[in-house]
């Protein structure tokens, strides 16, 4: 099993932040994200379910998000995802934001990646340059560099 936890300060208002994970602008922080359709529940609700395709190196791997948890609030912010990719992956993604003042904003980006089988243990503990974490740290550089453009 695989864990991150980043963290970065965005010099940005917190709703300008939250807006990057909206449905129609998420591709623009996860450019492998090849599609993302609602297919089951209101959209930004626990229990909305969404068809996503991902570019994973020259693979392109379909599978069903469910929202997990979700909250937007004046000062702070929440959403939480839950896929299985490949039949290989259980990935939980949780997405935090905190306003620190009207101009700064507290994003915290944590999550697992879980061997769902045998093979997919094995792939995990096979991943010497540990992919998770390097993608997840590219993933908030991204929102950062999104939000203060």
């Amino acid at each position: 099993m695989v864990h991150w936890n980043e963290q970065r300060v965005i010099h940005a208002p917190i709703d300008k932040v939250w807006a990057l994970f909206s449905d129609d602008r998420l591709q623009t922080i996860m450019p492998q994200l090849k599609k993302h359709q609602l297919i089951e529940g209101p959209p930004n609700q626990v229990g909305s379910k969404y068809a996503q395709q991902n570019q994973m190196g020259n693979r392109l791997v379909s599978y069903v998000m469910e929202i997990t948890a979700y909250e937007d609030l004046p000062n702070g912010k929440r959403k939480d995802l839950s896929f299985v990719a490949g039949g290989l992956f259980k990935i939980s993604l949780s997405f935090n934001l905190s306003k620190i003042s009207d101009e700064e904003t507290l994003f915290v980006y944590s999550g697992s990646n879980t061997g769902a089988n045998l093979a997919g243990r094995a792939l995990l503990k096979l991943d010497p340059n540990d992919s998770s974490r390097e993608q997840a740290k590219e993933l908030v550089e991204r929102v950062r560099t999104k939000a203060e453009s």
